[in-house]
């Protein structure tokens, strides 16, 4: 027979039992969907985690305290910081924003929360990517002189003064009074926890709210955000970050470091590869119900062939060969999983774009639906069928004609 003989007999036969056929492609077309919404899912949570990293700014290298195997634990010094902006030092190094974090009381009026505040610098907004809508941001002269000002999120701002203009206006940190300079623009769906960020001179908070020395007297900070000048290959910023804090901390050669230095690139690799495994591991739990499906199918062309059996002794009778057989049922097995992927390609996808923005939470849900995705499903679906389907076929084709008349 012609394949297109093969063909229009198989959708011949899958057409005289609809129910039944609808049955089948119904387990194929739930399995695709499945995985393509998952996955979708999966993808967009990934994509979201990379922009929120990415929105903290452009060049970073991350500096952090570590813990030696010793178990002695490294400390940054506001001179450490300081140390890296010298172009003899550090010539890849563009700006460095040092901070320091500390968990205090925050009041303004009767409005009141426990909330982290951020003791920095003037370059912490260039660094990290944050813009003032309203007033100004911390300056040389407020850390010089240890003032008492404070810049707060765009949320936290609506949270403590409603719709009044906090700008100017009083609040209270761990008791002591603050005044309200700056308002942040807000990071929205890129960095919503910087909607809630309290800031303040990084003297301020060092001498007022956490205080925190080495045995030698110098400030520790938490963390040192290191800004690469434009161009500067980052390995060569983080070789030169290393070297100067290796010096500083007169660690000897063939010691551990007491500090890590991370770029925003590795911090992004690391992330995604993290994202990629739980993205799988998802497809994969979706996949189950594609394997499902595909049993299904195993079993439907079973009871087709048990139904057919004189059908198929009347067809061999009259000359039909093994292959034709055995590809006429392979072929409605593949008919079954290929129409069935097709269908749950468009189930999939549409039920994607209408889980897109959904509020999950607070956060709104993002889903991200890329070719791959959709043509592994659909090809997937298609192999399972016609691997569950070889078995009915080749059990048709291996009937003995005298058999399969005699079949009741």
């Amino acid at each position: 027979m012609s394949f297109p003989s093969i063909l229009m007999t198989a959708l011949s036969s899958l057409g005289a039992n609809k129910l039944r056929t609808g049955l089948a492609l119904l387990g194929i077309v739930i399995g695709v969907a499945a995985v393509i919404s998952t996955m979708s899912v999966g993808r967009g949570a990934q994509q979201q985690i990379v922009e929120d990293i990415e929105s903290l700014g452009a060049n970073l290298i991350f500096v952090y305290p570590s813990q030696t195997p010793s178990g002695v634990v490294g400390t940054i010094t506001l001179q450490d910081a300081y140390a890296l902006i010298d172009p003899g030092n550090a010539p890849a190094v563009a700006q460095v924003a040092p901070e320091i974090t500390a968990f205090a009381q925050i009041v303004a009026g009767r409005e009141g929360t426990s909330n982290q505040v951020r003791g920095v610098t003037p370059e912490y907004a260039s660094v990290r990517n944050y813009e003032v809508t309203s007033g100004s941001f911390i300056s040389a002269r407020h850390v010089r002189n240890r003032s008492d000002v404070a810049v707060l999120g765009a949320q936290i701002a609506r949270d403590l003064y409603g719709h009044r203009d906090p700008v100017g206006q009083p609040v209270r940190i761990d008791g002591r009074q603050f005044t309200v300079i700056g308002i942040m623009k807000s990071r929205g769906g890129d960095n919503p926890f910087g909607d809630y960020e309290v800031m303040a001179p990084i003297t301020t908070v060092y001498f007022r709210i956490e205080s925190q020395r080495t045995v030698q007297g110098e400030i520790s900070v938490q963390s040192v955000s290191v800004q690469t000048k434009e161009g500067a290959p980052p390995d060569d910023a983080i070789r030169q970050v290393t070297s100067v804090l290796r010096l500083r901390h007169r660690i000897a050669e063939g010691d551990s470091d007491d500090f890590i230095v991370n770029s925003l690139e590795e911090t992004i690799q690391t992330v995604q590869d993290a994202q990629n495994t739980f993205v799988i591991f998802l497809g994969t739990i979706a996949g189950i119900s594609l394997l499902v499906g595909g049993i299904g199918i195993m079993n439907i062309m079973m009871v087709s062939v048990t139904e057919r059996t004189r059908e198929i002794g009347i067809r061999k009778a009259m000359g039909a060969k093994w292959r034709d057989i055995l590809y006429q049922f392979v072929s409605e097995a593949t008919l079954l999983s290929l129409g069935g992927g097709l269908v749950g390609a468009m189930a999939g996808v549409g039920l994607s774009t209408v889980l897109d923005g959904w509020n999950l939470g607070d956060q709104p849900l993002r889903t991200v639906v890329t070719l791959d995705i959709t043509a592994i499903a659909v090809t997937v679906a298609a192999a399972i069928g016609l691997f569950f389907g070889i078995y009915p076929a080749a059990r048709a084709a291996n009937l003995h004609p005298i058999e399969a008349l005699r079949y009741e």
